[in-house]
């Protein structure tokens, strides 16, 4: 009987990340730990990767959200970014990817808990982060973060108490009986790499469309064109909350 297929331990965290790297020796770096390196007589850590990925993702945020919220002050889009790159967040998103269980770790570190640890967490994201832009470029690398972060960005912009725009423009609707907003979805590509793409009607009349890498991107894509379309209709302050 011959052997089981050996399984790649990486496969799977490319998967969840929605990428496959050219150059692997480049994720292998974004995974190592200092105190993994210290006890593997490694030279190099993720530290400098974690320092460009940092850099990448701020921009990709940046643009997105200056681009995607042309409605918000320059004090709110930095908040805005500020929500999104930190590194409660980030650790957030590594652990949804399964980040913890591939990062190289010294024995000390990892008994005490380090595959757990936020600071950790977050700095093998922004590591990544940097391996996936220096491996296949920026445009694959702001793919990976938005299909991440772009729920997330889309909930910090929505601003204090967390009102996103569906419930903006449920609100606004019922307030001026235009009828419940219904949200019509298709999707485009194969299942690792689906496009969603969102009509939203007020009263049977479409009112915005939107597109995003989830269906609740694409959904809270339409209600911000259709919030800020009936408000300025109505003679609303479109700027305001």
């Amino acid at each position: 009987m011959s052997a089981p297929p050996s399984v790649d331990p990486l496969e799977s965290l490319e998967a969840a990340l929605g990428v496959g790297f050219t150059d692997r020796e480049l994720l292998v770096r974004a995974l190592a730990h200092r105190s993994w390196c210290a006890e593997a007589g490694e030279t190099e850590s993720n530290e400098r990767l974690e320092f460009l990925g940092d850099s990448v993702l701020g921009l990709v945020v940046t643009d997105y959200v200056y681009s995607h919220f042309p409605h918000l002050p320059e004090g709110h889009l930095s908040e805005v970014r500020a929500g999104v790159v930190n590194s409660r967040v980030l650790a957030e998103v590594a652990h949804e990817v399964g980040l913890g269980r591939h990062v190289l770790l010294g024995k000390g570190e990892d008994a005490a808990g380090g595959r757990e640890k936020q600071s950790i967490l977050a700095d093998a994201f922004e590591a990544v982060v940097a391996a996936v832009y220096l491996d296949a470029g920026f445009d694959r690398a702001r793919e990976v973060v938005l299909r991440l972060l772009a729920d997330r960005i889309a909930e910090a912009a929505a601003g204090p108490g967390g009102r996103d725009y569906k419930t903006r423009l449920q609100e606004y609707a019922a307030a001026r009986s235009l009828g419940r907003p219904r949200y019509v979805v298709r999707d485009e590509g194969p299942d690792h790499a689906k496009h969603f793409y969102a009509t939203v009607l007020v009263g049977d009349r479409p009112c915005g469309e939107g597109e995003g890498r989830s269906k609740k991107q694409a959904e809270q894509a339409a209600a911000w064109v259709a919030w800020t379309r009936l408000r300025e209709e109505g003679g609303d302050d479109a700027g305001a909350p």
